[in-house]
């Protein structure tokens, strides 16, 4: 068992604090920000503490938990609630039945699947935890506990407790889970970017999915986009497909099958981005999905996959949304 390395959590802490300064000041003046009103220091305390467990746990935070006994590991998850709490506690929008929610899902899953205890390999439980998880993304299940306009705070809880319910409760072996940049990482995610990129340019032109904008975006706009796509997407999706589901695959049907099928439902995943049915999002994320998982599998870093993920986001949305 690896242990906590003191360095990294000091530093991920100082970069913790530095990003929600830059984040309360980017959110406090956008649109968003403007229309909650006084809500927004609620707002943006529950959005600190959901984002806090993606982050610390990428830093080696996770390992005190996992030897906690059953019991313990499963009360702690409770703790993810906080986040609710922070956000509505004390004002109208409080409400007992949202507050009864949030504390049993992650509870209650946790349960699920420690007791008892499961094997290494993919088994119904972990399908019914994480079909449950996505179900209840896709209904917008948590929308009383969090309203629309805040829908990131509702994904980022789900992320939260997937990662609770499979690095502490199952422990996944080589889920590749951590934050610690290294250069092996980085150079494999922008090499599977500079390999996709050609296939979304030539499938993107034949589809119609993208309009190419020459434009040279502002440098703050470009540093804005690679820190909330790196932060709010690229870390919350690639922990669900690539460290959790893509890696479960595995043990039941290798990986190149488990590569494929985890880049399919990753495509599926985009399904309702539109109007209808979006058949051009879900071609082109599973194509993307393939390259994501394959930066993920080359050193089981999820880093990797996350650099590749982000690349390809920013791109698209600065040239040839």
């Amino acid at each position: 068992m690896s242990h906590i390395k003191p360095l990294p959590l000091v530093v991920a802490w100082f970069i913790y604090a530095a990003l929600l300064v830059a984040l309360w000041f980017g959110f406090r003046h956008s649109t968003l920000g403007v229309s909650l009103g006084p809500e927004f220091t609620h707002a943006f305390a529950s959005f600190a503490l959901l984002f806090a467990p993606l982050w610390f746990f990428g830093f080696g935070a996770r390992e005190p938990l996992r030897r906690c006994g059953s019991v313990t590991k499963i009360a702690a998850a409770g703790l993810l609630s906080l986040s609710y709490f922070a956000f509505a506690a004390g004002s109208p929008l409080f409400s007992w039945r949202a507050a009864v929610i949030v504390i049993a899902f992650p509870v209650l899953l946790s349960a699920f699947l420690e007791l008892p205890k499961l094997p290494i390999m993919l088994t119904w439980r972990d399908a019914t935890v994480l079909i449950i998880i996505a179900a209840t993304y896709y209904l917008k299940l948590l929308q009383s506990a969090w309203p629309p306009e805040l829908g990131l705070l509702p994904k980022l809880f789900l992320a939260d407790v997937a990662l609770y319910c499979f690095l502490v409760i199952r422990d996944l072996e080589g889920a590749g889970y951590s934050l610690v940049p290294n250069r092996s990482s980085f150079v494999i995610g922008m090499r599977e970017w500079f390999f996709f990129f050609p296939i979304a340019l030539l499938l993107g032109e034949l589809t119609g999915f993208i309009h190419f904008h020459a434009a040279v975006p502002h440098i703050g706009q470009v540093i804005a986009a690679l820190l909330l796509t790196f932060l709010l997407v690229a870390i919350p999706e690639e922990l669900f497909f690539r460290a959790i589901i893509q890696n479960l695959l595995e043990t039941r049907i290798g990986r190149t099958t488990a590569l494929f099928v985890a880049a399919m439902l990753f495509g599926l995943s985009h399904f309702n981005h539109g109007a209808a049915f979006n058949w051009r999002y879900v071609l082109l994320a599973s194509i993307a999905g393939i390259f994501y998982g394959r930066a993920w599998r080359a050193n089981r870093q999820i880093f990797a996959s996350i650099v590749t993920h982000t690349a390809v986001d920013v791109v698209w949305s600065l040239w040839f949304r």
